[in-house]
């Protein structure tokens, strides 16, 4: 029997209670045989609108209006008997226990308003068939098709209610092209690991009672106008006075304005007279203005933008994406939504008009409205989640109290969540679906726009929605979807039963880049969301890796010495040059955009290796579409795509172009592509693709992070590796175009120089590096936090099904990155510690280095780590050359405001006469005040706030921002940052002593070396390269050349990562218990006696290392006179390759050696506060190898030199 049906909410237009209290009053067989004044209304969304359907005996079993339903018995119109589109039956499925993990649904006794109110059964058709016509399938197959449906009697098929829903199998296991796709049984699974708490929150399919809504209406109830009659005949009398609109027709059109858009009182109240007379007048004109045009279409585009709200009205075809025109919806996100935010917060209601525009059958008016927000407390703490507290006072006014338990159930998982929490509902007695989306505001910038497409893909349209902001941060959406007409083809798209399965999966994807490159294609249905997106990342990835240098690049490298390390730089040069002249962004664009067929090829391959259907063919709900593409296009392999290819391409550069998608498929190990929720997208990359004469220091692993607000990577040179994580910003379009071409370059040579920093220590060289897109400048947190949570997907084991799903990993190996602060990241390191401990990662402890002493970090700038080394080198020159310290005129870049500019100034005690920093130049020939210096250094103050009454007559200081500035000798300073940026290329031998503390990097480099070399004769006699990368390695040999005593950064700044190695041990050592108790300074700010002493020897520990270095260093200097620059990457060579080759050795196996050494390189303190036994059982074992190695390797280096003789190993 067929379960009654509830009136939908379009049932309540004005009056429509009248008719769902007959409808309801009436029995089941009055409302199946047309009785009881059943009415097929057109009332508008809001629940304002005048119903004026059809109840007079039409029996009308579809409340929607537009079908969708299997037919029943009625009397129908004329007495002709309708028909209806038929769907897959829904019916009963069983479903797994709900996960607590998942958070997405409760026991029926929480559930807001559960009901067991079901739709009834429908028409089943198998759902590969909608696949294909998900294609825009051929005429025959559609007439198949309709025959088919014709000879079947309209019976429907139900799904067995006892057991799990599953689709049949055939005999053959094989799908019909031959390719198996990864079952969860046989893909590689990660490593095992602790369950995690997940950072979205997605409601899947899992209870048997789906969440049913009993509401009726929009769940908002605008506040009741009092003044709308009296209003509506004010307008009359101003359309009339304008004579525009013949007067008999001036009410009518009023009156459809007022009553049959589905426009709320709040519209009515808040707007004027004569905007409400502009609007009518509008529309009208459009009436009109279509009687003029060829095709006779209806256009309507009206808006109106004041300083506190907006409207837009358009006519819209449903379930169609708009391309061109107005495109209101991607200006609501770029004028109102994206930049939402505290105070300059904007809520957005949208309506679709219930009824057809006159002559038209397909389209209708859609309504926006925009309300700047007016929040109930404007500053409440971002974890309140008390609607009272954090609403805005419209929607506090308008919702339904059904709306905010919803609304307050979504807030909930919001603030504890770094990415959208998605939610959706059933609507009682409807097929329409409520979507729900939360996500903090800023993080995913056109998302509005972009939904739109998403649905519209999957024959969906809406007939309201709201975008709500609180004062918490928090943004939540509210779509009403329901299917497309009768008129629509019915077998084009999927029921919305099913495809509202695959809209929520993909809104994630969609949240991580809402608009991408080939957006285009997207919403004309040319691709599917995931193809567009896939080639938007192997878009990204071509950009950095086209091999584009040819063959005389090669021919060049053939000739040099690459482990001359200036013919490398020389290299490096060169190859930036050339990337930059062939293959543009938008020239890379142009090519992939010529392919879409070749695209959804690639992307099936791709799609085939690392989608995972978690229960074979019987998933969650129903078999996804992403599965069915599978099953029912032919997935080519890699030779057969070479050929694809090869044919389809006119010429030489679009082949490169598209070969390099079948290297990024080759290339991908494991990638959080198809994780139901994610919040940027990982892919671990296999680095073997890289050209050896571009790249010759093979990389050990490579991560690509790609987000709508960023773009990003992680190197490693070991598995075993720890460095930095710093984020790039771009001043304008010019220098970001710089900074994405230079990324991936930049990226791998700080890799490879914190490779050679580390040559003390077990890690290896690593560095991250995040580049800012040129729209989001200032979303430095959301970038951070997006790009350690995506990379967090791939190095945890995903325990909840549905929210994490099993991922391929064709890597196979378990990993843990290391990490630390870098540049515009020093404070983040906090959250990540604390969001790797919530996502239940046992390596917390570990995974960054620079945090919170209360969480058990040591920082580099309070104990002045980094300093440290770089001050035994300066020291070590004046002790060998017998120089008083007290003496020397010092210049130094990277002022008091920094980590090592400050520490340099509160340990040294040299004369300083000119410091640099960000905001200017600050200069005294006689020297600068100390007691001033010291007073900045502490405070952590530029040099702006020094205070010039200090400095002597010959003493100056020039801003940034200033100009024509006349300095003390006469020399007239036009461009204070031009100044600032060349004053350390100055000379003159105003300085004896140069720190690099600060700067970009090449800061001096061939082209500009020559200014600091007068005669011959370096004007500077010596240079402590603080500052990563500051000086170019052929700059530095020329220097050396010209008599200048320089030790470079790979040897001078190791100070911080012998710190962060000490600090990481210590975590590995302790259980949680013991590194709370120890190295955790408690909240009071008491320090553990452990941590203080511990601090000390960690002190020592880095001045100890650089001793010994600059000892090494300079002894073989003095014994073959080769430069200085060229012995440290020797010595750290030499140390690494040894250190390489005694981890593959039997000395391991030694017990004896192995634990003589480990109690040799290990911390004292630590070895006596925990035992050696219990550090080799909690420290991961091929980190004690790498400690094994790395100490014998170093030590023996220092002692016998980087070419020491065959036996002098075995006489250490």
């Amino acid at each position: 029997m067929v379960p009654e049906l509830l009136p939908t909410p379009q049932d309540h237009g004005n009056g429509g209670l009248d008719r769902t209290r007959k409808f309801l009053d009436a029995s089941p067989e009055a409302r199946l045989n047309g009785s009881g004044n059943a009415t097929n209304s057109n009332g508008n969304e809001n629940g304002n609108g005048n119903g004026n359907g059809n109840g007079n005996g039409n029996g009308i079993a579809n409340p929607n209006g537009h079908g969708g339903v299997q037919q029943v018995p009625s009397k129908g119109v004329n007495g002709v008997q309708p028909t209806y589109p038929t769907y897959p039956t829904i019916k009963s499925i069983s479903h797994p226990p709900p996960s607590a993990e998942r958070g997405g649904f409760h026991p029926p006794s929480q559930r807001l308003n559960s009901s067991a109110t079901c739709w009834p059964p429908l028409k089943a058709v198998p759902l590969a068939s909608f696949y294909k016509f998900h294609r825009v399938p051929s005429v025959d197959y559609l007439t198949a098709m309709a025959e088919a449906q014709d000879q079947s009697d309209m019976q429907p098929i139900e799904l067995p209610q006892s057991e799990p829903a599953h689709v049949e199998e055939p005999q053959d296991k094989s799908p019909p092209n031959a390719v198996h796709n990864k079952i969860l049984e046989q893909v590689v699974r990660t490593p095992g690991r602790q369950p995690s708490p997940q950072p979205t929150h997605l409601s899947v399919p899992g209870p048997g009672q789906p969440r049913v809504l009993q509401e009726h209406g929009s769940g908002y109830v605008a506040p009741v106008f009092e003044g709308k009659e009296q209003q509506m005949d004010q307008v009359m009398d101003q359309i009339e006075e304008k004579g525009f609109i013949p007067s008999e027709f001036v009410e009518s059109e009023t009156n459809w304005f007022y009553n049959e858009l589905g426009i709320d009182d709040m519209y009515f109240q808040t707007e004027s007279v004569e905007a409400i007379v502009n609007h009518i007048l509008s529309l009208y004109a459009g009436k009109i203005a279509a009687f003029a045009r060829d095709d006779g279409r209806l256009e309507i585009r009206l808006d109106k933008e004041a300083a506190d709200h907006a409207v837009y009205i358009d006519t819209s075809k449903p379930g169609v994406s708009v391309t061109d025109g107005p495109r209101y919806e991607q200006r609501i996100d770029e004028k109102y939504i994206n930049g939402s935010l505290g105070d300059s917060s904007y809520r957005v209601e949208s309506f679709r008009s219930a009824s057809q525009l006159p002559g038209e059958r397909d389209q209708q008016l859609r309504c926006y409205f925009v309300y700047r927000c007016d929040f109930a407390q404007p500053n409440p703490g971002l974890e309140e989640t008390n609607l009272d507290i954090i609403g805005e006072k419209r929607f506090l006014q308008k919702a339904t109290q059904n709306t905010k338990d919803i609304y307050q159930e979504v807030m909930n998982h919001a603030v504890t969540r770094t990415g959208p929490v998605i939610e959706t509902f059933e609507i009682q007695g409807s097929r329409e679906k409520r979507l729900v989306i939360a996500y903090r505001q800023g993080s995913a910038m056109g998302l509005f726009s972009a939904l739109s497409d998403l649905y519209h893909y999957y024959g969906a349209t809406s007939s309201r929605k709201y975008v709500e902001q609180f004062s918490n941060g928090i943004t939540i959406m509210s779509i009403y979807l329901r299917p497309l007409s009768q008129a629509a083809p019915s077998m084009k798209h999927p029921p919305i039963e099913a495809s509202i399965h695959q809209i929520m999966k993909e809104v994630s994807l969609l949240y991580c880049i809402p608009q991408n490159k080939f957006q285009g294609h997207f919403a004309s249905g040319r691709l599917s969301l995931q193809e567009t997106i896939y080639a938007h990342c192997v878009w990204v990835f071509v950009g950095h890796f086209l091999n584009r240098l040819g063959s005389e690049y090669t021919s060049l490298a053939s000739i040099l010495d690459p482990n001359n390390s200036a013919h490398a730089e020389m290299l490096s040069k060169i190859k930036r040059r050339l990337r930059t002249e062939t293959f543009t962004s938008d020239y890379i664009l142009e090519i992939i955009n010529k392919y879409p067929d070749l695209v959804r090829a690639l992307y099936l391959a791709f799609a085939n290796t690392h989608y995972v259907q978690t229960r074979g063919e019987q998933d969650d709900f129903l078999p996804t579409l992403s599965y069915l593409r599978l099953k029912e296009d032919p997935v080519l392999d890699d030779n057969q795509l070479k050929d694809k290819i090869s044919k389809l391409v006119v010429n030489e550069h679009d082949e490169m172009v598209m070969t390099a998608f079948r290297v990024f498929n080759s290339a991908v190990l494991k990638t959080n592509f198809y994780t139901p929720t994610k919040v940027a997208l990982s892919f671990r990359l296999n680095p073997t693709f890289l050209p050896e004469v571009e790249y010759p220091q093979p990389l050990y692993g490579m991560f690509l992070v790609i987000s709508s607000e960023f773009r990003g990577f992680h190197l490693r040179f070991r598995d075993i590796a720890r460095g930095g994580i710093r984020i790039v910003k771009s001043r304008n379009r010019e220098a970001y175009s710089i900074n994405a071409r230079s990324l991936f370059d930049e990226n791998y040579n700080l890799a490879n120089t914190q490779q050679r920093k580390n040559k003390d220590i077990p890690e290896g060289g690593s560095k991250g590096v995040i580049l800012l897109d040129v729209h989001h400048q200032d979303k430095v947190r959301v970038a951070f936090e997006k790009y350690i949570d995506s990379i967090m997907d791939l190095l945890l084991k995903p325990a909840s099904p549905g929210i994490k799903d099993p991922i391929v990993d064709l890597h196979g190996q378990e990993e843990i990155l290391f990490m630390g602060p870098d540049e515009n990241t020093a404070d983040l390191v906090n959250w990540a510690t604390e969001h790797a401990r919530k996502r239940g990662a046992s390596w917390w402890k570990s995974f960054f280095t620079g945090k919170s002493p209360k969480l058990g970090g040591i920082p580099h700038d309070a104990y002045g780590m980094t300093t440290l080394s770089v001050r035994e080198y300066i020291l070590g020159i004046y002790r060998k050359l017998n120089l008083d310290e007290t003496t020397v005129r010092k210049l130094q870049t990277g002022g008091p405001d920094g980590d090592l500019g400050s520490n340099e100034i509160l340990l040294g005690r040299e004369k300083y006469t000119a410091i640099v920093d960000g905001a200017g130049v600050l200069a005294d020939p006689q020297g600068l005040d100390r007691t001033e210096l010291l007073r900045l250094a502490k405070q952590r103050a530029m040099i702006s706030d020094y205070d010039t009454s200090k400095l002597s007559s010959t003493g100056y200081r020039v801003l940034v921002d200033e100009s024509n500035i006349t300095l003390p000798t006469g020399e007239v300073v036009n461009n204070g940052m031009i100044f600032r940026n060349t004053f350390h290329l100055r000379g003159g031998n105003q300085f004896d002593v140069f720190v690099p503390c600060g700067g970009r990097p090449e800061s001096i480099d061939l082209s500009t070396v020559h200014k600091l070399i007068v005669d011959g004769k370096s004007t500077i006699p010596y240079i402590v390269e603080g500052a990563n990368l500051f000086i170019t390695q052929d700059a530095k040999l020329r220097l050396e050349k010209a008599g200048c005593i320089l030790y470079k950064d790979a040897s001078a700044n190791k100070g911080g990562v012998t710190s962060s190695s000490l600090e990481v041990l210590a975590s590995l050592s302790f259980d949680d218990a013991g590194f709370e108790e120890n190295m955790c300074i408690r909240a009071n700010g008491t320090v553990p006696a452990f941590y203080d002493v511990y601090v000390k020897e960690v002190q020592e520990t880095i001045k100890k290392n650089a001793a010994l270095e600059f000892e090494a260093i300079w002894r073989e200097h003095q014994q073959t006179r080769t430069a200085r620059s060229t012995l440290s990457d020797t010595l750290s060579i030499a140390i690494t390759k040894l250190d390489e080759e005694l981890q593959k050795t039997e000395l391991w196996n030694n017990v004896e050696l192995r634990r003589s050494v480990l109690q040799d390189a290990l911390p004292k303190l630590l070895l006596e506060k925990v035992g050696l036994d219990l550090i080799v059982q909690r420290v991961p074992d091929n980190y004690l190898r790498a400690i094994f190695g790395s100490y014998l390797a170093s030590r023996f280096v220092y002692e016998h030199g980087s070419s020491p003789s065959q036996f002098a190993f075995f006489e250490l």
